[in-house]
């Protein structure tokens, strides 16, 4: 066989096997567009970012609606849901603007995107994404946002995937067009590790979560076997560890306390949350024992939200809560149910 019919025929077996991708994708799609027995209520309306005593969340349940932003009233989380046409793999807003990372599945590659929204869920800003959306948040003021993906093909170890973790203005920022990447990446950013300036060519960040001063940030920092929790400057380009074994972290609306994830099985993906008094380092661990791989949400200054997954359905999260103090016990929020954000 020449060598251009040997081209042919493997064009062909790459469409082939497009096509067979494709087909299996869709009939994915259209079984999780069938509603289950007992799920939750949902109707198409309108969603706003403005809506006072709400709560905001990506719904999950299957169904016609799932993947979209739903909301329901703040006191009534398990009520019948609201859902926009907005749909997200991760979301998060404050102070009327939102942010949405998506990922759209193709034959060979899915696409992922950033996409700024207003109170309106109107698109303000839209950028590429050169990962599979993880994490998302946006600053109290709405002026930043900040996200974390997973890229492949960029390890320092043996899961061969790392971070990249950008930082944006949502007014001005834009695309660098020669490098299709965002400024500020935090990989650029200034390292002080134990007050000593750090460097290294395995260091990843991710988690971000936000002052009210709209300079000040908290993120996780990981490096040679370790995480370290972080407090960072936007304008001076900088972060300094503050301590340990912290991921995810989330900053308390009165900004005394952070939340986040800690390991707590060597080698292993178990985490427990805990939260941390950042006058005094002293940390609690709350009243949820199970791994909780989320960056958690404060609803209130007493209450911590945060996903799990959803018993019998391993495509689905529910939505909990426990106190922040480390007393009471986990609390079902809303089933069906993903990235929090209480509208005030």
């Amino acid at each position: 066989m020449t060598l251009s019919r040997r081209l042919l025929v493997l064009a062909l077996a790459v469409l082939l096997l497009g096509g067979v991708a494709a087909a299996l994708v869709l009939r994915a799609a259209a079984r999780a567009d069938q509603p289950r027995e007992g799920g939750p209520t949902i109707a198409a309306g309108e969603v706003t970012l403005t809506q006072r005593d709400r709560l905001a969340f990506l719904n999950t349940a299957q169904g016609p609606h799932r993947g979209a932003l739903a909301s329901v009233p703040a006191d009534a989380p398990q009520a019948a849901r609201t859902a926009s046409g907005l749909t997200c793999q991760r979301f998060h807003a404050a102070a009327g603007t939102g942010v949405c990372l998506s990922s759209t599945p193709g034959a060979l590659a899915q696409e992922n995107r950033a996409v700024i929204v207003d109170a309106e869920l109107r698109t303000l800003r839209d950028f590429p994404l050169a990962g599979t959306p993880s994490r998302a948040r946006v600053s109290p003021s709405g002026r930043f946002a900040a996200w974390t993906v997973f890229v492949s093909g960029e390890s320092y170890g043996a899961a061969f995937f790392s971070t990249r973790t950008s930082i944006v203005d949502t007014r001005t920022s834009t695309v660098d067009t020669r490098t299709s990447v965002l400024e500020p990446d935090l990989e650029k950013f200034a390292i002080s590790l134990d007050g000593r300036p750090y460097s290294a060519a395995d260091v990843n960040f991710w988690g971000v979560t936000f002052a009210k001063d709209d300079d000040t940030f908290y993120a996780t920092l990981g490096t040679a076997g370790q995480t370290h929790l972080v407090r960072g400057s936007v304008s001076r380009r900088a972060v300094a560890t503050l301590a340990q074994n912290v991921e995810c972290p989330s900053l308390s609306p009165d900004e005394t306390r952070v939340a986040y994830k800690k390991r707590v099985t060597r080698g292993a993906s178990l985490w427990r949350e805990h939260v941390l008094d950042l006058s005094t380092l002293r940390e609690v661990p709350l009243a949820e024992k199970r791994s909780v791989d989320d960056q958690a949400v404060w609803l209130d200054d007493r209450t911590l939200a945060y996903a799990l997954p959803s018993d019998g359905a391993v495509d689905s999260t529910d939505l909990w809560t426990v106190p922040a103090d480390g007393s009471g016990a986990p609390r079902l929020l809303a089933p069906g149910a993903a990235s929090p954000a209480r509208l005030r």
